[in-house]
């Protein structure tokens, strides 16, 4: 009879040996332990008669390993990291892991508890994208041994890193609008620290500098609610009535900024070119269709797997790959004249 239920206790009684006897079989460390090879098929044909399975958390502390991988990103629903996830999901699964993931929502005290969540699995692996706060924390792993590999944003040297070109990336989108007979370009970004959104501030006001072009730039709030960043928006554009093009720093900021768009460059009678940083499924769909910044996602995915994967493998081996992959503009309307 199949008893879901039975604890490695319950088995040790059962057959009256050691539970630390059982426990050794049970994770393949029977001959390590010099146990009889009599003992060990006893101990396992009971097993399989009743259909035990130990506890994944049991086992990883018995056997070091719980095939396991931590993934902590900003915001699971979003469209960067929702792919993403999935992704490296996909390929974890081909290297026989799991994959254990939450979302920060860009929360520092979140973050570690979150970190300190999954240490407690023993998990063997952990990918993150680093909140601000985190970089003790992530240190720590890192001197423990803990195969760590970061993305998106970078705030910890000396770590595993994948990410994109997003400082070039943003002078290309600035060039593109810059060689169409746009001048005055403006920046809609978050009020942020993070590495991936200043190489990106950093690009759009290295261009406007060697064009001579007086940069115009909104910062705004990442924790507030898109009907507020519409506000924002709105009245960054009422402002800079003057403004012919606008490169927004994140999709779901061009997202909240089309609405706007719309009703205020129609009643103008005049239109505003865009380019946003991330492609979205919508920009395809919407009139005018939406020039993006397009990140190679299924890349990004396949290069953090296999640096975590060759670092689960590999403890001692180099910790400070820093791969950086080149994006693409994906030209569509709303970018021509």
């Amino acid at each position: 009879m199949v008893n879901k239920r039975l604890s490695i206790n319950d088995i040790a009684k059962k057959l009256e040996i050691a539970k630390s006897t059982v426990s050794a079989i049970i994770n393949g460390k029977g001959d390590e332990r010099r146990i009889s090879k009599e003992l060990q098929l006893k101990v396992l044909a009971y097993v399989e008669e009743v259909g035990f399975h130990p506890h994944h958390l049991a086992k990883s502390l018995a056997t070091g390993r719980s095939s396991s991988i931590g993934l902590v990103v900003e915001d699971i629903s979003d469209s960067f990291f929702g792919p993403i996830a999935l992704m490296i999901e996909t390929l974890a699964k081909s290297y026989g892991y799991r994959v254990m993931y939450s979302s920060t929502l860009g929360d520092t005290n979140t973050a570690n508890e979150i970190i300190e969540i999954f240490r407690r699995s023993q998990l063997d692996g952990y990918i993150i994208a680093p909140t601000k706060g985190i970089e003790k924390v992530v240190t720590e792993m890192i001197g423990e041994g803990i195969p760590v590999v970061l993305f998106d944003r970078d705030p910890v040297k000396g770590v595993n890193f994948v990410g994109t070109n997003n400082k070039s990336a943003t002078i290309e989108a600035c060039t593109h609008l810059y060689e169409r007979g746009f001048r005055k370009i403006g920046f809609v970004t978050l009020a942020s620290t993070q590495s991936q959104m200043h190489d990106r501030l950093s690009g759009y006001q290295e261009a406007m500098a060697d064009w001579g072009i007086a940069p115009n730039i909104v910062y705004i709030p990442f924790q507030e609610s898109k009907k507020e960043k519409k506000k924002h928006i709105e009245r960054f554009l009422e402002n800079k009535n003057e403004l012919d093009a606008v490169i927004f720093a994140t999709n779901y900021l061009c997202i909240a900024g089309l609405e706007v768009i719309n009703n205020l460059y129609n009643r103008r009678g005049s239109r505003l070119a865009i380019v946003s940083f991330d492609d979205h499924e919508a920009f395809a769909l919407v009139s005018p269709t939406i020039t993006a910044i397009q990140q190679p996602l299924e890349e990004l995915s396949k290069h953090i797997i296999e640096l975590l994967i060759q670092q689960i493998k590999s403890p001692t081996g180099k910790q400070s790959h820093h791969v950086e992959l080149p994006s693409v503009i994906k030209q569509r309307e709303s970018s021509q004249k």
